[in-house]
């Protein structure tokens, strides 16, 4: 496991995952999301967040001390881009509950914090985004389902075959696997 990416839904824990596993693997770490939002919710075009994504891999790859890369997220759109050197897949599939409670706890945390999101943007949560069309949690509910079945197909898919899937379904499960690595 020398690149990975960590893939779920929203709010399955895969920031504080693979900071963890990047650190534990002596890996770079990199956020999508951190690459993808610019200031005021503005998204990057897809050219600029592709050549982001690039640069980013390069940097780990050609970074010494390092010996190879941890991805934390899972835009669809980066798939052909981040799928192709990659050699391992972690898949955090939190039931729906934990998911929702998870959620709802992180939402509103960064609430009341008012602490940016990402490191290269200023973006924050809010209570009235929390209850808007763009809500987090709404996007969890309405994504955890579909997410499941996407990545059960990217599991059996042959253009994914070069790639290790590791399916990971609860905290417990997560725990363990940080601990035996």
């Amino acid at each position: 496991m020398k690149r990975i990416n960590v893939v779920g839904t929203s709010a399955s824990g895969k920031s504080t995952f693979s900071r963890k596993l990047a650190q534990k693997l002596n890996l770079a770490y990199i956020e999508l999301d951190d690459l993808l939002w610019m200031d005021d919710w503005q998204e990057t075009s897809d050219p600029e967040f592709f050549q982001k994504i690039k640069d980013a891999i390069a940097d780990a790859e050609h970074h010494s001390d390092l010996q190879g890369y941890v991805i934390d997220g899972n835009y669809t759109r980066t798939v052909p881009l981040t799928w192709q050197e990659i050699d391992t897949v972690i898949w955090l599939d939190l039931p729906f509950a934990l998911n929702l409670f998870q959620s709802i706890k992180r939402a509103l945390s960064r609430a009341i914090s008012k602490q940016p999101m990402w490191q290269h943007s200023n973006n924050t949560e809010s209570f009235s985004r929390m209850l808007s069309r763009d809500s987090i949690i709404l996007w969890m509910m309405k994504t955890h389902k579909k997410n499941r079945k996407k990545y059960q197909d990217r599991i059996n898919h042959p253009d994914y075959a070069h790639i290790q899937f590791i399916h990971l379904r609860s905290r417990k499960e997560i725990e363990s696997f940080l601990k035996q690595l």
